[in-house]
């Protein structure tokens, strides 16, 4: 397939917010595709292989622009300037590129082929005059590359792709290309064992799309993390199981899924990234502690202070991640405990399909406790008072709060799946709003007095997955230290555009513009109705959407969560009625 091809559909795809429209024009990609449907999904995906195999294609903005000078003749300061200007080099190159006369004879014609295995040499170029090999590769591609090639050549190798295509949207998209609108849950359940969607639309299309049932769990690959709802009191919580549940430590760090094959030892994050490098003493302390061959495992990955004994604050585990270096020197500083609370698989046994409380022997009786590895702390709770002191003792232990699993039989693990199996409940409920919500950043308005230059509050949104939108909910300008507010701009650039992203529903008009990437954890007095945010408008009142009050940054960065991750809006609008229940039965 030419490359042109694919750039022409993501043109397309870049001019309409309708999802439908989305999965039509992918759809009819796919079945064109053929042998080039792997390398076609990567670049439509703006990547070159899937995030757990942790390949990334690691080319600077500056490297893009110094190519793109080359080519037009321009000074790089030049280009910048108009960067700063349009914050897209993508459509820059395509205006500079697009009267300049190519030699057809000198010219040789992209292919999907070509483009991805040159952006995959791009991705591998390591050590001395990496950058100019990259340079140079760019170059190749650039020279030969139509101008609405360029637009997309640049932003994918800057990641910077702009169309707003989620994984979902992909999805839906390979159900449609290979068999049905309703066999969109049997890819989905395929890309929840095995998230690689290149892969996924490769089978589908060589195999028909119900090969995709028989996908089985493969160690090394990442499963998609089970996930939990919410209720606001252990009363409610306890009704919804029955009168009977385990209780169990909820610990306040990063969502950790350990594979073992062997001497082999891989941390996947809750994003599906790779983040083995950056904890070597887990990965020392599971080749000792995990008495299995084959092990599929979930737990958090918590800072702690090994002489006290104590759990320390989330944050600290950020230092940790995507350092290269001084790491020996930042295990020592913060250590790291892991906390395994499931087992997905032992010594090649696919435990899912197990309910809970089979599934925690296994893993009690696979794990040899150690300083570093330990079994989160549960119990089994039938009444109130039991939960509540249990509660209690995990928040004075540094936790932020409990998590509810169902014991009955039906509590099976189901990878990306939130259902009432799983039910998180933390001190946070004990305020108005129930609970903390993680927001999206979309937009932001310039700062006034001391924060002017800055960003003086940012524009938060929900997410509808049923729509793939993102709703806002709240105005965020309180909770940010001096240095975090200073920082928020550097933060914030590689997501900045000039126009609002097509994929973000609101009334307001910001003074920036972000793709919606970034999440913070937000804390809020209470949710209201508001006649100016989008989020779940008209769902209780026709003409109002609901707006969290008095909202507040915790200090929080939730790096480990996708923009599509984020609180949506049907926990929003949960939230929103339970916290009314609450306030009728305060005032009967």
């Amino acid at each position: 397939m030419r490359f042109l091809e694919l750039a022409e559909i993501l043109d397309k795809i870049e001019s309409t917010t309708k999802r439908l429209e989305m999965v039509e024009l992918i759809s009819s990609l796919l079945r064109r595709a053929e042998d080039d449907i792997r390398e076609t999904v990567f670049l439509l995906q703006g990547k070159v292989a899937p995030d757990y195999e942790g390949i990334e294609l690691g080319i600077a903005e500056k490297i893009a622009i110094r190519a793109l000078a080359s080519l037009s003749g321009l000074k790089e300061a030049t280009i910048e300037t108009e960067l700063v200007k349009k914050g897209d080099l993508g459509k820059i190159g395509e205006e500079l590129l697009r009267n300049k006369k190519q030699v057809s004879l000198l010219s040789e014609e992209l292919t999907v082929k070509k483009v991805y295995g040159s952006l995959l040499k791009i991705s591998k170029a390591s050590g001395g005059g990496s950058q100019t090999r990259k340079l140079q590769i760019l170059l190749d591609l650039l020279q030969n590359a139509d101008p609405v090639e360029v637009r997309y050549l640049l932003r994918i190798v800057t990641g910077k792709m702009r169309i707003g295509v989620a994984d979902m949207t992909i999805v839906d998209s390979i159900a449609v290309a290979f068999g049905t609108k309703d066999k969109s849950d049997l890819v989905e359940g395929a890309y929840n064992i095995m998230p690689n969607l290149p892969e996924l639309a490769y089978r589908a299309m060589s195999g028909g799309i119900d090969s995709l049932a028989s996908l089985k769990v493969t160690p090394g690959i990442p499963i998609r993390s089970m996930l939990a709802e919410r209720l606001p009191s252990l009363s409610e919580i306890l009704e919804k199981m029955d009168g009977r549940f385990a209780i169990e430590y909820k610990y306040d760090g990063l969502r950790t899924q350990v594979h073992k094959i062997g001497d082999k030892v891989e941390l996947f994050s809750r994003r599906l990234e790779n983040v083995t490098s950056q904890f070597p003493d887990i990965v020392e302390e599971i080749g000792k502690s995990v008495k299995a061959q084959i092990a599929i495992l979930d737990g958090e990955a918590v800072p702690f202070n090994l002489d006290t004994n104590e759990m320390l604050p989330f944050q600290e585990i950020s230092r940790r991640r995507g350092r290269k270096y001084d790491l020996k020197e930042t295990i020592q500083k913060i250590p790291v405990v892991l906390f395994l609370f499931d087992a997905m698989m032992i010594n090649g046994t696919n435990l899912m399909d197990v309910p809970y409380a089979q599934r925690r022997l296994k893993l009690t009786n696979t794990i040899e406790e150690s300083q570093n590895i330990k079994i989160a702390k549960s119990r089994v709770v039938s009444d109130i008072e039991s939960a509540d002191r249990f509660f209690n003792e995990a928040l004075e232990a540094g936790c932020e709060g409990i998590m509810a699993k169902s014991i009955e039989d039906k509590s099976v693990y189901k990878p990306g799946a939130r259902e009432f199996l799983w039910i998180k409940y933390k001190r946070e409920y004990q305020l108005e709003m129930e609970d903390t919500v993680d927001l999206v950043v979309v937009g932001a308005f310039g700062g006034q007095g001391k924060r002017s230059g800055g960003y003086g509050a940012l524009l938060m949104a929900v997410y509808s997955r049923e729509e793939d939108k993102f709703r806002t909910v709240c105005k965020l300008g309180s909770g940010f230290s001096d240095e975090q507010l200073d920082n928020l701009p550097r933060m914030l650039k590689p997501y900045s555009l000039k126009s609002r992203d097509h994929r973000v529903e609101s009334t307001i008009d910001a003074d920036f513009w972000f793709t919606p990437s970034l999440v913070l954890e937000v804390k809020g007095a209470e949710i209201t109705l508001s006649p100016t945010h989008t989020c779940c408008r008209d769902v209780v009142k026709k003409g109002a959407g609901l707006a969290i009050r008095f909202p507040r940054f915790t200090g929080k960065w939730r790096t480990d969560k996708k923009a599509d991750e984020a609180t949506n809006e049907q926990e929003i609008i949960e939230m929103y009625h339970s916290q009314r229940k609450k306030v009728l039965a305060d005032n009967a």
